[in-house]
């Protein structure tokens, strides 16, 4: 079996492909081994599966929190990535190049439609009182008393 040089792999995918920066392919994989040991230790296995592309999103939405905080948006934005689309697009470029695998069910569909990026790394950074200003309304009985 050959043995993959996985910089120069990625090399030759952003020579083929500029969307995203290095640090966004970097991320995806972070996000992956994230996504893959949380799942392990949830199911208590500790063995490390293969993830949906759903769950995948999620992971990365959940390791950007934990790791740049209100920045998350931000450094993703600075690396293209505005939809989980793009986690895809991220994702099966690194596939078709041999450097993640995936079943005969995994499309790039998988990661479409998913949750909007303002809402999920925004919102958890707003003050509380913003966050539930809709519901902290009081209602006409309570101003009159």
């Amino acid at each position: 079996m050959q043995q993959f040089d996985y910089n120069e792999v990625l090399e030759a995918i952003l020579a083929k492909d500029n969307r995203y920066p290095r640090e966004a392919y970097q991320f995806v994989r972070e996000g992956l081994d994230y996504t893959q040991h949380k799942m392990a230790r949830m199911s208590g296995t500790n063995e490390p599966r293969h993830v949906t592309g759903r769950e995948l999103t999620d992971g990365m939405r959940q390791y950007a929190l934990e790791t740049y905080g209100p920045m998350a948006k931000l450094l993703l934005d600075e690396w293209g990535i505005r939809s989980t689309e793009d986690f895809g697009e991220i994702v099966f470029n690194l596939v078709e190049n041999n450097l993640l695998a995936k079943t005969e069910n995994d499309t790039r569909d998988d990661f479409a439609g998913g949750y909007d990026f303002g809402e999920a790394f925004t919102a958890p950074f707003e003050p509380m009182a913003k966050q539930g200003k809709k519901s902290a309304k009081p209602s006409k009985a309570k101003r009159a008393e």
